[in-house]
């Protein structure tokens, strides 16, 4: 067979030139400062605060990371963390999935006024005060699920779903599936999950970045130390690392702490954000097609 080649015209080469440019700036805009944290939280103290570090770390030392370990509220804090998003994560996308799948079906007849009810809490919300008294006429304040439980189901993370299962799964799937005597329940788990690993993957990433990084809920709901996640500890240490030139009389001593205390910043921000960018890689294939898939116009 032979094969047919396309030329490009000058103008063309023109504008994949300039795109091509446009990418690049952008990937160096956003590399730089990945680039300079990393390097920076493995640089001594005094060439952070002196400013040497720039792509390349200057006197590496583990100093940041050693005393981000030693303080053992950072163990505590990663444990609460991990637990909230995992279980928060699988709580949200079954959910979410037995909300979306149902609302994809036609012969779900009162499907359109179940998505106006809920795309109306989308722009209508009772506001923090009345979020408040719920979880604490639940009785969740100070417990794990004031964590998990009031941000249990994303709307816009359910109308995803649901565009993903109209233009994926047929309506003729499901009458072939029920003409051979199966059930709803049975060709959902059998037939519609593993055909949806795409949209799980996207859900899943999203709840669980959503969860690892959560900060508002338990600074309002929790008081427990013990059940703060990990970005308490994090701002808690940030805080108290910080110190003015009022509480330190020796000048080599307030240098000192000063420069620790942006090394530890460094240092905080590659441990919290480790995690997810270890995970991303795993599911970046079926993020991108669930994504696509789900964005169209169902």
């Amino acid at each position: 067979m032979s094969r047919t080649t396309v030329r490009e015209s000058a103008a063309d080469r023109v504008f994949l030139g300039i795109v091509y440019l446009f990418l690049s700036i952008i990937l160096i805009v956003i590399l730089f400062p990945l680039l300079h944290i990393v390097s920076a939280s493995f640089s001594s103290p005094s060439a952070v605060s002196s400013g040497k570090v720039w792509l390349w770390p200057v006197d590496i030392t583990l100093m940041g990371y050693k005393a981000v370990f030693q303080n053992s509220n950072i163990l505590i804090g990663f444990g609460n963390s991990l637990f909230y998003a995992v279980v928060g994560t699988v709580v949200n996308v079954a959910l979410t999935v037995m909300l979306a799948y149902p609302l994809a079906r036609k012969t779900f007849y009162i499907r359109n006024m179940v998505m106006m009810l809920l795309v109306f809490t989308m722009f209508f919300d009772g506001g923090l005060i009345p979020n408040y008294l719920l979880v604490k006429s639940l009785g969740m304040l100070d417990t794990r699920w004031a964590m998990i439980i009031p941000g249990a189901l994303a709307v816009f993370q359910v109308i995803i779903a649901r565009t993903f299962f109209q233009t994926t799964i047929p309506e003729e799937l499901a009458e072939a599936a029920e003409m051979d005597g199966s059930s709803d329940i049975t060709f959902f788990i059998k037939i519609v999950l593993p055909l949806s690993k795409p949209i799980l993957a996207v859900l899943a990433l999203m709840y669980a970045v959503g969860h690892w990084n959560s900060y508002f809920n338990a600074l309002i709901y929790l008081k427990d130390s013990s059940l703060f996640p990990l970005q308490i500890f994090l701002r808690d240490i940030l805080i108290l690392n910080s110190v003015s030139s009022e509480m330190v009389t020796n000048v080599n001593e307030l240098l000192a702490r000063e420069g620790l205390k942006d090394l530890l910043k460094y240092s905080l921000i590659v441990v919290a954000s480790a995690p997810v960018l270890i995970i991303y890689p795993f599911v970046q294939k079926y993020f991108v097609k669930g994504v696509m898939i789900g964005s169209l116009k169902g």
